[in-house]
């Protein structure tokens, strides 16, 4: 942990202040610049709702934060094994912070399982704060203890805090008409509370959480409640915690507004709402739950006073065709799901490129192949956004790059979609989707024009003078074809996958037709107007990092960490990738060394490499975890080095 640094008088005086403070039972507080917390324990131990409560509190206390989730696959996992494990790992700073952050300086032990799987990110000096109740001689046995971590001294290098969490948990709730296991229920609030006495979080947020969440057993939310300031209160009382600690709000790291903290997902969806509002359309959703995509169609399903219609699908190619339909209605259109599902949605994206009508397809990327790792996050799904269909279909791809950069990004995806008459890819992935940060709300009149205008009467005459409606009559600007809404009197087109006639829309064989529409399909993606990518580059450096979606908090981290140490080091960043912003091959070409790292093997640094010729390195992780700055300053040190 970070700390002010202050002059040997000053110290001295801190310490006979101490001193007194300690005397009259006063406990000192230290103020840190920023804080790495992670509370670990069994699935079914409530760690996600704890840091998602202590994130939700430090948000509304003004810090600029970053989390990281890590949940097993399974429902529930076994009890008190390794793979069981569930994390939350937040990071929150008074400036501001990119990452969740490379190492924790506090751990939350709820069991041997959760202590041995985390261990081995502490950096010497942490504090591990341990549910001993859980210390059992099975519970150590069953991870591989073959002695006490607590009391054989392998803990010796970090600040040890032995507290009894599920004992003192069953003493505060003893009045509460409650057995023993569903007491034990309450346990993390306990260490909810405590850790809150700890870093002077607000309360009032999660009291009130606590009695919405189970407003039809208030007896559960006051015992809830009740060993959440049981926590708080050991803190206060407790001789083995001497120290608390203040990070301040981070008032220089956000520009004036109003702020929340908001997760990835649901900046994706209110980014969703947001388009069908500029659009002034329906927004309407078919899709399949799959994780870590789900939590979209959730949030959509609670936003019917905004024309959000929901179809939850029997299967994924359901899923699409009912959205593909919608798009043929005339709503905003969007799919949701994750690599498994793109795979058998792939046929109906390909249709979308024939009929070329607005779609909307988000793929919220996880491990693969096939089902891999469904909790875990990658970016190994351009490439099958790119070309995972038959023939040349060619499709858009967008991807954000931060937790809240998701809704700009689904209000770029929507406003391309729309212009040009194209299903897009809007590449997320459980990094983002889960993560969370502030967000600034954004004012009305900031938000994109979406306006569509459809079709309203004939816009092609013959030469007989009959005017009639040519479904596939361009823009000369876009390319884009007319949008017609069915049912519109004069309208009548035919529909379908079979190669159309260029302008009739009539079914076509014809060599000739075939050629010119697939080139001017691909014409018509690689028209879309994008803006120019930006590079940070003050120093003139001759090595540049190009990043794209999730990699872009790691990355900036360790730029900036490189260039504390003196090291010039440019970084360009990419939200679209199909097609290219124009001048990224003359960015490319500046530089000596190009350097992308991804979280797959390689995948951008192929797609720039062949359009561009330039040498790129790829520096790739595919572990299911994101990078950490510190690592990737180092790899990106020795590639400047080497």
């Amino acid at each position: 942990m970070t700390s002010q640094v202050s002059s040997p008088a000053e110290q001295a005086d801190g310490a006979v202040v101490g001193e007194q403070r300690k005397a009259a039972g006063v406990k000192d507080v230290r103020r840190l610049e920023r804080v790495i917390i992670r509370f670990a324990g069994d699935s079914g131990d409530g760690m996600q709702l704890t840091g998602d409560r202590f994130t939700s509190e430090t948000a509304s206390f003004g810090n600029d934060l970053s989390t990281l989730p890590n949940f097993p696959a399974e429902i529930r996992a076994p009890a008190g094994t390794l793979p069981g494990v569930s994390s939350f790992q937040l990071h929150f700073a008074d400036h501001d912070i990119l990452t969740p952050g490379d190492a924790p300086n506090v751990l939350v032990a709820m069991n041997p399982a959760a202590l041995k799987a985390n261990i081995g990110d502490l950096p010497r000096g942490a504090e591990i704060i341990v549910n001993t109740d859980e210390f059992t001689k099975r519970a150590m046995q069953k991870v591989g203890y073959a002695a006490s971590p607590l009391e054989d001294g392998s803990l010796d290098g970090y600040q040890l805090h032995p507290v009894p969490l599920t004992t003192l948990t069953v003493e505060a709730l003893k009045e509460f008409d409650l057995s023993r296991k569903e007491a034990e229920r309450s346990k993390n609030m306990f260490a909810l509370g405590l850790l809150s006495w700890m870093y002077h979080r607000p309360t009032e947020g999660t009291e009130k959480f606590l009695r919405s969440k189970f407003a039809k057993k208030p007896d559960i939310a006051a015992a809830n409640i009740a060993a959440f300031r049981a926590g708080w209160n050991f803190g206060e009382t407790t001789e083995d915690f001497a120290v608390s600690y203040e990070v301040a709000p981070a008032t220089k790291a956000f520009p004036v507004g109003t702020y929340r903290n908001i997760s990835g997902n649901l900046a994706l969806a209110y980014g969703l709402v947001a388009a069908s509002r500029q659009a002034d359309l329906p927004l309407y959703l078919g899709s399949y739950p799959i994780t870590p995509a789900s939590d979209i169609l959730h949030e959509l399903s609670k936003h019917k006073n905004f024309g959000v219609r929901t179809f939850q699908a029997e299967d994924e190619i359901a899923g699409i065709g009912a959205a593909l339909g919608a798009a043929f209605g005339g709503s905003l259109a969007v799919t949701t799901t994750s690599g498994p599902g793109v795979a058998l949605k792939s046929e109906t994206i390909g249709l979308a490129v024939s009929l070329e009508l607005p779609l909307l397809i988000v793929d919220i990327q996880r491990g693969g192949p096939s089902t891999g790792l469904p909790t875990k996050t990658e970016q190994a799904d351009l490439l099958q956004a790119m070309y995972g269909r038959n023939g040349e279909a060619p499709v858009p791809v967008v991807a954000p790059r931060t937790p809240a950069d998701c809704f700009d990004a689904a209000l770029d995806a929507a406003r391309i979609a729309l212009t040009y008459r194209t299903p897009v890819f809007l590449l997320s992935d459980g990094y983002l989707a889960n993560g969370s940060e502030p967000w600034r709300i954004p004012e009305t009149a900031e938000l994109p024009d979406l306006t569509v205008r459809f079709a309203q009467g004939p816009n092609h005459t013959l030469a007989d003078g009959t005017e009639v409606f040519w479904p596939y009559k361009r823009d000369a600007r876009t390319l884009a074809r007319p949008w017609a809404v069915p049912g519109t009197p004069g309208l009548e087109h035919r529909i379908g996958g079979i190669e159309k006639q260029d302008g009739t829309g009539n079914i076509s064989y014809d060599p000739a037709n075939h050629d010119f529409m697939v080139r001017t399909r691909q014409a018509k993606i690689d028209g879309i107007e994008v803006p120019d990518v930006e590079v940070d580059d003050p120093d003139g450096a001759r090595t540049l990092v190009l990043g794209w979606g999730s990699t872009y908090g790691p990355v900036t981290a360790a730029v900036r960490r490189l260039r504390t140490e003196g090291v010039a080091i440019a970084q360009a960043h990419l939200r679209h990738l199909n097609p290219f912003p124009k001048n990224l091959g003359t960015v490319l070409r500046g530089y000596d060394k190009v350097v992308i790292p991804e979280m797959n093997l390689g995948q951008l640094a192929t797609l720039v490499r062949a359009k561009y010729l330039v040498d790129a390195h790829s520096y790739n992780q595919v572990n299911g975890m994101p990078f950490k700055a510190e690592q990737l300053a180092t790899a990106l040190k020795e590639a400047i080095d080497g």
